[in-house]
């Protein structure tokens, strides 16, 4: 018997001594996990096989509303991605410096790209100034009011672009029941550390995989605040970005409630309109970004939200999904999950601790290699360039275990000190004027 088979047996053996742990563990791969698998695996796989019939049979005139604050001469570069778009038709480019007086050094940096290209035929770009800072929602609306074109697509301004990036979310909108549609992001700096890697893998499987595979089958967990794309008389009847955090999952919401009253419409994601961003390479700065996404789950959930979470809103499959995939699997089991591991800790010997890990660890990296199998053969467009990442997979599942253990904080952060209040996307007394849930 070679080693890997002795160990395995251990396993096998040391928790089938304990059918408690089984009954616990097992409802919940099998009932979560593996639909969520199913799920994702079959619409990859659906909108590979359509993907040949996606062509741009007409061309949206796009306005480009950049957030901008702090990022001094990175603005640049993401103006620069944004003219330098092939496409056909007009794009106006609308860069909105939030505290520009503050932020004199991103102000400038934007007057300096206006400047740059203000010769450019079908390119305009405008520096939309916002002297007193009001944050992220303030910004984006700033912008809304500005826009003159058909689609709206709003992007961070430390992000740049494919320059195909257009073209490919215009293909999108050819179909006229397409609301809206989410960009994919990858991980610029990935090459930086253990983290930055780390993250590309997750934005690899969990965003771009995940989110072509929910999208076609019309359940989009979210539409990225950082890139996404909205057809302007939409956005304006749902009545644009709202206060508090967690914007782009607010105005998610509001449009499958929008998308609930009108059934032939849908959201969508378009995997090959890609952007590129710099993730945390620091832990620190890492887990203040975790803790402000994961606790503005439960806030948008289950404080603002909780009257909309309804099958007459949502449509059944939307409610549906929302309630495991957004509430329980986001909200709920990283909370139990906590508790369960504290608990096993706690009442069982190291030994029995460490294979029920292993065992664990056994079982999602078998999902983890299926799933990048799949973004590698079915969704990347640089397949050549991914693959490199393959190395790293074994250490993804003790990454995402962590992190799971941080959106657990995150959601008792919430419960106890309203911890989407201290956002730093918007002044604290922008946050805390807002109405309360």
């Amino acid at each position: 018997m070679s080693e890997f088979e002795y160990i395995f047996y251990s396993i096998i053996g040391m928790i089938s001594e304990d059918t408690e742990l089984i009954f616990i563990l097992f409802p919940i791969m099998i009932l979560i996990e593996m639909p969520l698998f199913i799920l994702v695996a079959s619409g990859v796989l659906r909108w590979s096989v359509n993907l040949s019939e996606l062509e741009a049979t007409s061309c949206p005139s796009i306005s480009f509303i950049i957030t901008c604050y702090g990022e001094g001469e990175a603005i640049s570069e993401t103006i620069d991605t944004l003219v330098e778009q092939i496409y056909p038709n007009k794009i106006e480019i609308l860069v909105v410096v939030d505290g520009a007086k503050q932020n004199a050094e991103t102000y400038q940096a934007a007057l300096y790209g206006a400047k740059k290209h203000q010769h450019k035929q079908m390119r305009t770009v405008k520096v939309i100034a916002k002297w007193q800072r009001g944050g992220r929602v303030s910004t984006l609306n700033a912008g809304l009011s500005e826009a003159k074109n058909d689609l709206v697509i709003n992007v961070d301004g430390d992000t740049s672009f494919d320059n195909n990036m257009a073209w490919e979310m215009a293909k999108q909108f050819s179909d006229p029941n397409v609301l809206a549609s989410g960009g994919a992001l990858r991980v610029r700096n990935w090459d930086a550390n253990l983290l930055t890697r780390m993250q590309s893998l997750e934005y690899m499987m969990s965003m771009q995989t995940g989110k072509t595979g929910m999208s076609n089958w019309g359940v989009l967990n979210n539409i990225s605040g950082a890139f996404g794309a909205f057809r302007i008389e939409v956005i304006k009847r749902v009545g644009g970005w709202d206060t508090h955090t967690a914007e782009d999952l607010d105005l998610t919401m509001r449009l499958k409630q929008y998308k609930g009253r009108h059934p032939n419409s849908r959201l969508a994601f378009t995997p090959h309109s890609v952007g590129h961003t710099d993730a945390p390479d620091t832990l620190k700065i890492l887990l203040m970004q975790r803790l402000r996404w994961d606790g503005d789950l439960l806030f948008l959930f289950l404080r603002k939200h909780k009257q909309g979470l309804s099958p007459s809103l949502l449509g059944w499959g939307n409610f549906v999904y929302t309630l495991v995939y957004g509430v329980i699997q986001n909200v709920v089991l990283p909370l139990l999950m906590a508790l369960f591991s504290l608990y096993v800790c706690l009442s069982y010997p190291i030994t029995f601790v460490l294979s029920m890990l292993l065992f664990i660890y056994l079982i999602y990296i078998t999902f983890i290699v299926l799933t990048f199998s799949i973004y590698i053969g079915l969704v990347s467009e640089r397949p050549k360039e991914d693959i490199k990442l393959s190395i790293w997979l074994p250490l993804y599942p003790i990454y995402a275990f962590f992190m799971r253990l941080i959106t657990a904080f995150s959601m008792v952060n919430e419960i106890t000190r309203r911890s989407h209040e201290e956002s730093s996307m918007a002044p604290w007394w922008v946050l805390k004027r807002g109405k309360r849930f």
